[in-house]
């Protein structure tokens, strides 16, 4: 059997067929870009596999599942799966799957560089230097090792911040939903006090239902004055207007951002006048080992699914019979 693979994902045809085994045929199907929500309908219709949106853009939504006809796998192309309707794949009887760790490594480098960036000013610095300005009056930063460190999520990405902190001889704590999350060294707390306790707050849970605008005015409100906020997760966790009143009313020290709740930031955005604001396109995750990677994970689990086994990292519990890795 000939399998279909639709690809929502900006891939070319022949980078789809480099991730399946060439003893499987197949057909690869690719969708305009977004929005063409209608093409996606018609593309997935008869789909034994589909690979998700890597833009987050083309929507699985309850309207595309129940048109589905043979799909056995839904495959994300990220560790973020809410351009999915996971608990309506669910009841459809249709397993979802993200690439969880895939890119840990360069979303916790990216993590570290905006912490470091925003308590020694780092990109303001340079932005001066460029303009002719020489002064250490106004430079006047923090040493990471001498601040608590709150980490909120301990997942994949969350963990290796941690292991990263320890180098810096940071105190490390954090709040997780998750009572078998731990890390050596690190404290675990509840969000209240780790909002309250905490000279750097970093965000690192995935987006659904339950995160999205979890840290927002009250949030902001129970940091510490002068507190830095650093955001490599998704956007829409974080309410940029309750953000943006805690920055201009100077509660906050600063904010490291790479996701927003709009993407591309629109080029009038208020994120982008704040100076005690470390910016970045989306792309804390953008390494060649960590694309690798994905690759990879995409490859096996299609691979799996055409060998007639359970695919690894099933965010929606339907015919999980193995551990993700």
């Amino acid at each position: 059997m000939t399998a279909r693979v639709v690809c929502l994902s900006p891939f070319s045809e022949d980078a789809v067929r480099g991730l399946i085994d060439p003893r499987h045929p197949v057909e690869v199907i690719l969708v305009p870009d977004p929005p063409a929500q209608e093409a996606v309908l018609e593309a997935t219709h008869l789909a034994h596999l589909v690979i998700a949106d890597q833009r987050h853009k083309h929507r699985i939504d309850r309207r595309v599942l129940e048109n589905m006809r043979n799909c056995q796998l839904i495959q994300a192309a990220s560790v973020g799966f809410d351009t999915v309707d996971h608990r309506a794949a669910a009841e459809l009887g249709i397993p979802v799957a993200n690439c969880a760790g895939y890119n840990r490594e360069a979303v916790a480098d990216w993590t570290m560089l905006a912490i470091l960036a925003l308590l020694r000013r780092g990109a303001w610095a340079d932005r001066q230097m460029r303009t002719g300005w020489w002064s250490q009056q106004e430079l006047l930063g923090h040493q990471l090792g001498a601040l608590t460190v709150g980490i909120v999520g301990l997942g994949n990405v969350g963990g290796t911040v941690a292991r990263r902190l320890t180098g810096f001889g940071s105190r490390v704590i954090y709040a997780d939903p998750d009572p078998s999350r731990e890390f050596p060294g690190a404290e675990r707390v509840e969000l209240e006090e780790l909002l309250a306790t905490a000279d750097v707050v970093t965000v690192h849970v995935p987006l659904d239902v339950d995160t999205r605008g979890m840290i927002g005015r009250d949030a902001f409100a129970r940091m510490k004055p002068g507190a830095f906020f650093v955001n490599a997760s998704r956007g829409p966790v974080v309410d940029e207007a309750a953000l943006l009143h805690a920055l201009d009313s100077g509660h906050l020290g600063g904010a490291g951002l790479d996701v927003y709740e709009t993407e591309p930031l629109a080029h009038d955005s208020p994120l982008r006048r704040v100076d005690r604001v470390f910016l970045s396109p989306h792309f804390a995750g953008t390494t060649v080992e960590a694309r690798q990677r994905l690759y990879e994970m995409i490859g096996t689990n299609l691979n799996r699914v055409l060998d007639g086994e359970p695919p690894f990292n099933v965010v929606n519990q339907v015919g999980v019979g193995s551990a993700g890795s």
